[in-house]
């Protein structure tokens, strides 16, 4: 079994535009970092030419599908019954994606069939991550 899910998803970016431009994304989840999501922009799709990947919750994103959820640099909420915002605020300024809705359920839903949502923390080797930590203190 597979220990990593990529899912390719349409950003639409808002903008100052009434229009919104169409961009790649993908979200991605992998069973070693258990509690956490990733969307990842290319290079072409960003300000900088780089690429720009942002970490966060995976219970943010499934909460942001039902209320506005997140305080900090990612921000998630529902907009309509399809779509779903993201916000991501750095100091270079803020973007804003919307998504379908019906693209995040996939991906969650296959997120909690490798990791049931829960039981995250069995994934985790503590032993080792306290190991690695005491090593590189010295």
């Amino acid at each position: 079994m597979s220990t990593v899910i990529d899912q390719p998803v349409e950003a639409r970016l808002v903008a100052a535009a009434p229009r919104m431009q169409s961009i790649p994304a993908t979200l991605h989840y992998d069973r070693t970092d258990p509690f956490a999501v990733r969307m990842t922009f290319p290079a072409p799709a960003t300000l900088e030419g780089v690429e720009v990947c942002w970490t966060f919750a995976r219970d943010l994103l499934a909460a942001g599908l039902v209320d506005a959820e997140g305080d900090g640099d990612v921000r998630v909420r529902p907009y309509g019954f399809d779509r779903t915002v993201l916000e991501f605020h750095a100091p270079e300024g803020t973007a804003v994606v919307h998504v379908h809705s019906a693209d995040v359920r996939r991906f969650l839903a296959s997120t909690s069939e490798l990791v049931p949502v829960g039981l995250e923390h069995l994934q985790l080797d503590l032993d080792h991550d306290l190991a690695e930590l005491m090593r590189d203190a010295y």
